[in-house]
């Protein structure tokens, strides 16, 4: 008898190429095809009755098809840690949706100051009225998080690195002094390294989140967002994504899924041309400081070295004070100016820090900008900054 190959390969790069595959919905197509459906027909009431009990199986297409089935099965693969991932129709509903998944009211919950501005705004706006507190610690706090626990406290919100500012967490610490407490939530926003770069599963976070929007959608093309969680965890934010009626498109699904297979080489390229701007810009007198975890001079550089595989494309830097930033951007040539980030293209961004921080306040009087390193050749992307800041 002939001895077949390994069915699940070892490394990434070649999951990636394969995870969500499944025979049964391809027919021996190499991708998984657009599934456009809203009804599903049984051949009998039995089938439709079992369908109905089995959130695994198609009952309705707001519950999934073979291509909204497929991604999920692909990420999950990919974040490791043994877990199952849901789709959603944006990254900001997949944090939306875990956070109301572990809140309740009277609950108290724990986020960082660095968190993404609509995580905190949803958490002011919405939960706040609800009858659900949040505070706000410092991103860098570590063990001593355990102070800021409440009897009431239902989860811990963290995104490493902080989103604009890129402060790095001390996650094993974190976790050390939150973990005794069994009735508390553990959350990661991990989009910026992707699964490819950290697996917060694998590190003992509770739940996963992804803004498959960035990175993994890869081509600035589709709203998306993942969320990856073991055990009955899971099948309670199953049940309240089908109750919210979350439901992705299949040809949302269908280009997430081309997205995911070349994500490994994306990545390569993203990482590389970001760590060649940083450590350009660093050596510029019109910038103070490069904010980029991968570089030596950052302050968190230990904790990222320690705990992530690799860098993405984004970081931020900040200008010398009375810095024109509409002068440099403006002119600019390949860089775009807007939001989001993860896509083919390269991007610049000034943004105000002034507001958005409480337990941390920023107070930099230099103007931050975040930059995302696209897909562009490194050397017209230095020219472009180049004459960027020239014009300051």
């Amino acid at each position: 008898m002939t001895k077949r190959s390994p069915k699940t390969p070892a490394k990434d790069t070649t999951r990636l190429a394969h995870a969500g595959r499944k025979a049964e919905n391809t027919r021996g197509l190499v991708n998984t095809p657009v599934h456009r459906a809203s009804t599903i027909l049984f051949p009998t009431l039995a089938a439709l009755r079992e369908a109905t009990r089995d959130p695994e199986q198609m009952s309705y297409a707001r519950q999934g098809t073979p291509s909204t089935f497929a991604l999920q099965d692909a990420i999950a693969e990919i974040e490791g840690g043994g877990g199952k991932t849901l789709v959603v129709p944006s990254g900001a509903a997949a944090i939306t949706t875990t956070l109301l998944s572990v809140a309740r009211p009277g609950g108290h919950l724990l986020v960082t100051d660095a968190v993404y501005s609509s995580t905190r705004l949803f958490c002011d706006d919405v939960l706040n009225p609800l009858g659900i507190t949040t505070t706000y610690f410092d991103p860098t706090i570590g063990a001593e998080i355990g102070g800021l626990l409440r009897p009431e406290t239902a989860a811990v919100f963290l995104e490493s690195p902080g989103s604009l500012t890129f402060e790095m967490h001390d996650t094993p610490a974190i976790l050390e002094a939150v973990k005794p407490r069994s009735d508390i939530v553990t959350i990661m926003d991990s989009t910026w390294a992707t699964p490819l770069f950290f697996k917060p599963l694998e590190a003992g976070i509770d739940i996963s989140i992804q803004a498959l929007t960035k990175y993994i959608g890869g081509h600035s093309d589709l709203m998306m967002g993942s969320i990856s969680a073991g055990g009955p965890m899971f099948k309670s934010l199953r049940k309240l994504v089908h109750r919210l009626g979350l439901y992705v498109s299949s040809d949302d699904a269908f280009l997430a899924l081309r997205g995911l297979r070349t994500l490994a080489a994306r990545l390569d390229r993203h990482q590389t041309t970001g760590f060649e701007l940083a450590r350009w810009l660093e050596a510029r007198p019109e910038v103070s400081r490069v904010l980029h975890p991968g570089l030596e001079s950052f302050p968190g550089h230990d904790l990222w070295k320690r705990d992530f595989s690799g860098a993405s494309g984004l970081f931020s830097i900040v200008l010398k004070p009375g810095a024109d930033v509409a002068a440099m951007m403006d002119g600019m040539g390949i860089f775009g100016m807007g939001y989001s980030w993860g896509g083919f293209e390269s991007l610049a961004l000034p943004l105000d820090l002034s507001f958005g921080r409480s337990a941390v306040p920023w107070n930099d009087p230099g103007p931050l900008v975040r930059l995302h390193a696209g897909l562009e050749d490194p050397g017209d992307l230095i020219a472009d900054l180049e004459a960027g800041l020239a014009r300051l």
